[in-house]
């Protein structure tokens, strides 16, 4: 065994519905401005000839039902409701019509984010890094294999104590999954254990100490937590 100088860190997981197995989480990377009423609410465009891609670390990530404590450097942290997809094969380069073979399953997160620290970073033209990867800011419902998931029509809907805030089909999305995963497999190669968080609709806010978040995609787990 390596003698590393202090513990290693565990190993991200996410639990899978109905099952006692665990997905072992490598790497997620995050699509921005992939609904046209949420690029509108944000002042932003939607003439882009690819998507648009952050990471977040997955030693940030937080299962659903657990608490979320407000982060600091913050004022202004807000909610975003997302599809998660979760890799099981690996894809280099491949083509859209073979995207969904490297899919092992699906599920539904929140991207929390720091606004305020975003507002100052689009304006100084610098990464979002600081507003949108700290502890915390991924959580993640339990993973729905893609064989018992199939989308068709579904809806992804989050309310804050009980209060729709955000609410769409999934079909509004600029770029489909598929698209998502053939063009992110030519910029990495994607590899089980990795994550995609596919964008939120509009209805973007803040939330407060003592809020209650629960977000829904149909026939997937939902993912819950309070702000502490």
């Amino acid at each position: 065994m390596p003698n590393y100088t202090f513990d290693a860190p565990t190993q991200p997981f996410l639990p899978v519905a109905g099952s006692e197995l665990r997905y072992p989480v490598r790497r997620i990377f995050c699509v921005g401005r992939n609904y046209a009423d949420h690029v509108a609410e944000m002042g932003g465009s939607t003439e882009r000839d690819a998507p648009i891609y952050f990471t977040k670390s997955p030693h940030g990530l937080l299962q659903s039902g657990e608490d979320m404590p407000y982060p600091p450097g913050t004022q202004d942290l807000h909610h975003e409701i997302e599809l998660v997809v979760a890799i099981g094969a690996e894809a280099r380069a491949i083509d859209r019509t073979a995207a969904l073979q490297a899919v092992w399953g699906y599920g539904v997160g929140l991207d929390m984010t720091r606004r305020d620290l975003q507002g100052v970073a689009k304006k100084g033209g610098q990464p979002w890094d600081t507003a949108k990867d700290f502890d915390g800011s991924a959580i993640i419902g339990a993973l729905t294999p893609a064989e018992r998931f199939q989308l068709t029509e579904e809806k992804i809907h989050l309310s804050v104590n009980d209060e729709t805030r955000q609410d769409s089909p999934l079909a509004a999305m600029i770029w489909s999954v598929p698209e998502i995963v053939a063009n992110l497999s030519t910029l990495y190669t994607l590899r089980p254990g990795d994550l995609i968080m596919t964008g939120t609709p509009a209805g973007v806010g803040p939330v407060n100490v003592g809020d209650r978040l629960v977000g829904k995609v149909d026939r997937l787990e939902p993912v819950t937590t309070r702000i502490v």
